[in-house]
């Protein structure tokens, strides 16, 4: 019924706009062509002034209503982010400045300039001087935005400090896994041939680094005020982590690995004092559409304080023994435990003799 409703309504205003510009040339026959004109020219002129007055009052208001919504309130929550941020502004002042600076001119200009008797139009067909102002004023600002746009982002996909904390993150419809190296710090080789079963990242277990690396789904825990890396991956389309609350973002591409660093620099708890929520998260989203399920793809990140990292970690055990838990440490014993158990348990029901 609603949609009738507007479909109705929209029809109507068609109508109305038909029967307004039929009016006006009613109108225009009966007093002159030439008069209607400059008559609806002064009209135009004033509906322009209007506008822009409007317009203006416009972008304050919006502005002022949904500002406290974006995350620019909250601030950066890494070093390069805050860097980014700044750049931001920086493009928002400069573009700013120059918008509204045309803006004003343009309408005040068709106001002021507007067709009269006495008043004959002044023919500038061409300036060289001005036309090298408005070509290389602009082309110097975008070349110096577009500079420092290349540095920080050569050095937030460049080498990561030594002392960084590597995970790999793992991309597939609809959700995202994560892998620590264990203690020798590197992360081992992956196969995607041997993706099946429970060894879901493909990882290669011949290779001696990666029998001490974990693995977790969805929520990843990472230390704060000290560089984290990201290797990132995709095992069936394209998808992109996006870090909104660090002001990164990064394709996830199948067989083409990506990286990217940054720092933390604040926990989630500070973080939920900071904003005043006590429900506060870290999200990764993905930024790329990757199919129906698109919107489900949400990870959760956890910034700790070192030493609830250290902890965290401890509380983690090798994806090797998952795949192949009879080669964890005191599963043989287990078993063995378990057999002579079931062996006198038999023995004490069974009759003598048996």
């Amino acid at each position: 019924m609603t949609n009738i409703l507007l479909i109705v309504i929209v029809i109507m205003i068609f109508i109305v706009i038909f029967q307004i510009s039929k009016a006006s040339e009613y109108v225009s026959v009966l007093k002159g062509e030439e008069q209607s004109r400059k008559q609806n020219n002064k009209i135009n002129a004033f509906l322009l002034i209007v506008f822009l007055v409007l317009g203006l009052i416009g972008c304050w208001w919006c502005n002022k209503l949904y500002y406290g919504k974006t995350l620019f309130v909250q601030g950066a929550a890494s070093e390069m982010g805050e860097k980014i941020d700044l750049m931001l502004y920086i493009t928002i002042a400069v573009t700013g400045v120059v918008f509204f600076a045309t803006q004003i001119l343009l309408f005040w200009f068709a106001f002021k300039y507007q067709e009269k008797d006495d008043r004959k139009a002044y023919y500038f067909p061409h300036n060289t001087k001005l036309e090298l102002l408005w070509t290389t004023v602009p082309a110097i600002f975008l070349t110096i935005l577009v500079v420092f746009g290349l540095k920080y982002w050569f050095k937030m996909t460049g080498e990561a400090p030594k002392n960084s904390v590597i995970i790999e993150v793992t991309g597939h419809q609809f959700g995202w896994e994560f892998r620590y190296p264990g203690a020798d710090k590197i992360l081992g080789k992956k196969d995607y041939r041997l993706t099946k079963g429970s060894n879901s990242l493909g990882v290669d277990f011949n290779d001696p680094a990666s029998l001490d690396d974990m693995h977790v789904s969805a929520t990843v825990h990472i230390p704060v005020g000290k560089p984290v890396k990201f290797v990132i991956n995709a095992q069936d389309v394209i998808h992109d982590v996006g870090l909104p609350h660090f002001r990164m973002k990064m394709d996830a591409v199948p067989g083409i690995p990506t990286t990217l660093w940054f720092t933390p620099l604040y926990t989630t708890d500070e973080m939920k004092v900071r904003t005043g929520n006590p429900n506060f998260v870290y999200e990764m989203s993905c930024d790329q559409i990757c199919g129906k399920g698109h919107f489900t793809m949400r990870g959760i990140i956890v910034v700790d304080t070192q030493e609830e990292y250290l902890k965290y970690l401890a509380t983690l055990e090798p994806e090797y023994w998952s795949v192949f838990p009879d080669k964890k440490p005191g599963a043989l014993k287990t078993a063995t435990t378990d057999s002579t158990k079931t062996k006198a348990s038999l023995a004490a029901i069974m009759p003598a003799g048996n």
